[in-house]
């Protein structure tokens, strides 16, 4: 095919691009292997040799990370090229992500800002990280992410703010993006409001989101939502988070309840709960983590004793969103206190009353506290105790006990694709506003945009946040065909989250000392985006899954 016409975009860049991630595979298989001996050095996964060479193998996990991510985004290239909408802005994004995350691969790959991983970390050799160094691999890390690329990029995009086709390939998910790009720009100022005076989002707000559908786009329409799969929730998500975090996560809770009760709930609890969940009509609210237990769902100590026909729940809960105006809790507790670990957890759908803000938790047997944020406000966080709070037996998920935690389970991989969709959302937030304030901001007589170092923090943003956005679509993608696919919504999750902090950091730069003032949006985003990189699992448990999974399962 022919290429767009630049003299910026590197000759025959797709098989170049091709050939360089042929070899990108190799030295993840080979870290693979390296890692694999490491841990599992008589063929099975030693769990407490995991945990010693915990930085080997997360450093694997995000190798392999950058390694789909890059095969993401050539596929993406490829569906825009073989529908003739391969343009040079396109070809530039796909030219300075090989060359930047290849470069990556051997100089040195970010776990966190105080941890970089290489490959010598692994114990590869000199010869194997050679074979890595390609002419396709070579010729990209030497013209991919460069000076003059960054700078047309940032003209590319320029004052019309075109950050590239984002490639949906279907009419009815453009037209459900535009509706709610909208949507998320009328509510774009207000919500720097209710940020500030630390409001929940106002019931008008979340009755028009239950209008248009949100709390049931993946319910299937026999109980009254859209059934329109994890696609089309990411884009809803992403283009609401892109307006306001708040907004992007209001279905949430309403996504895990359902899928909770779609997949291990009993016929009746379907046919009770569903519709009402689809149509906003009851919101629900996640009540799973402890004090002092975060991600250690096995150590759950809030007990539910059998009482005639109902449960009576007593214990501690924290970190539970939206709770007080919440009409349901999906809630988990241990019913068997024998059974150590997981075995022992039943998953309940707990009634309560509406609290309103004089009386949060009017339910008998329930109290709870408001936790203060720094974002993430507009539904609020709280913590909740129980002493004897009843709840109907026939509200046991499944009317079995001992199967919440596998329930839960069945819930993180849309759980986390979900979550990916809200970070691209707040990345792209944080990427307008900088290029906003670069544009207005006149310094030296001239836009500080076009100064090289700020065009080239809005040129990687942008790419940046397309590799994520491709990603996370890939991960929905698979979940929307059936497959397993924890590793990829882990991995969309993990790369996603730190994309929208990166963002969020480097917009705020571009603001200078005003990113600082209240007043403007960039600060707010600023700490919304920091709790993605902790929620529906730390970053440091996103790696653990998917270094576990590509070792266990040999899938790449």
């Amino acid at each position: 095919m022919t290429q767009p016409n630049s003299v910026l975009v590197l000759p025959n860049l797709l098989p170049t691009c091709r050939s360089a991630l042929e070899a990108a595979e190799a030295l993840r298989d080979a870290a693979k292997a390296a890692v694999a001996d490491l841990v599992a050095p008589n063929g099975k996964l030693d769990a407490g040799v995991l945990e010693r060479e915990q930085v080997a193998a997360h450093g694997f996990a995000w190798l392999a990370t950058y390694v789909t991510a890059l095969r993401e985004l050539l596929h993406w290239a490829e569906r825009l090229a073989a529908g003739g909408a391969l343009g040079e802005l396109e070809s530039l994004i796909l030219q300075a992500a090989f060359g930047e995350y290849l470069q990556q691969m051997t100089g040195g790959i970010a776990l966190s800002q105080v941890e970089i991983f290489r490959p010598r970390d692994l114990g590869l050799d000199g010869a194997q990280v050679a074979s890595f160094h390609t002419q396709a691999v070579e010729t990209l890390i030497a013209g991919g992410n460069t000076g003059p690329v960054r700078r047309r990029l940032a003209e590319l995009i320029g004052e019309d703010a075109n950050f590239g086709d984002v490639a949906l390939g279907d009419e009815m998910l453009d037209m459900v993006r535009d509706q709610f790009r909208k949507v998320a720009e009328d509510h774009m100022d207000a919500a720097h409001g209710w940020h500030l005076k630390d409001e929940l989002i106002p019931m008008a707000v979340v009755q028009q989101l239950a209008e248009l559908g949100v709390f049931g786009l993946t319910v299937p329409e026999d109980f009254g939502g859209s059934g329109l799969g994890k696609t089309a929730m990411c884009v809803v998500t992403e283009e609401l988070s892109r307006g306001y975090i708040g907004l992007g996560s209001l279905g949430t809770r309403s996504e895990i309840a359902a899928e909770l009760i779609r997949l291990g709930g009993t016929p009746a609890q379907q046919a009770q709960w569903l519709p009402p969940i689809a149509s906003g009509e009851i919101l629900p609210t996640a009540v799973f983590t402890e004090p002092n237990v975060g991600s250690d769902l096995g150590a759950l100590k809030t007990r539910a004793v059998k009482d005639g026909d109902v449960y009576r729940i007593t214990g501690n809960k924290t970190w539970i969103t939206h709770a007080a105006r919440s009409d349901v809790m999906t809630l988990l507790a241990r019913t068997d206190p024998d059974q150590a670990g997981y075995k022992g957890l039943s998953m309940f759908l707990a009634e309560k009353p509406r609290g309103t803000e004089a009386d949060p938790f009017p339910a008998s047997g329930m109290s709870g506290g408001e936790i203060e944020v720094l974002g993430y406000r507009g539904m609020k966080e709280y913590e909740l105790s129980f002493d004897n709070f009843e709840v109907k037996a026939e509200n046991l998920l499944g009317g079995v006990e001992g199967e919440g935690f596998k329930q839960l389970m069945a819930t993180f991989e849309s759980a986390r694709v979900q979550t990916a969709a809200r970070a691209v959302g707040v990345a792209q937030n944080a990427l307008e506003l900088g290029l906003q304030y670069a544009l207005e901001r006149v310094q030296f007589g001239k836009p500080i945009a076009r100064f090289p170092r700020v065009a080239g923090k809005l040129a990687w943003m942008a790419v940046e946040t397309m590799i994520a956005r491709q990603l996370t679509l890939f991960a929905a993608r698979e979940k929307d065909s059936g497959r397993r696919c924890d590793i990829e919504a882990g991995m969309a999750k993990l790369l996603a989250a730190r994309v929208a902090w990166a963002n969020a950091d480097n917009a705020l730069q571009i603001h200078g000392g005003n990113g600082y003032a209240l007043e403007y949006k960039i600060s707010r985003v600023l700490c919304d985006a920091r709790i993605l990189n902790i929620f529906e699992g730390a970053a440091e448990i996103q790696a653990q899954v998917i270094a576990r999974g590509l070792l266990t399962r040999g899938r790449n």
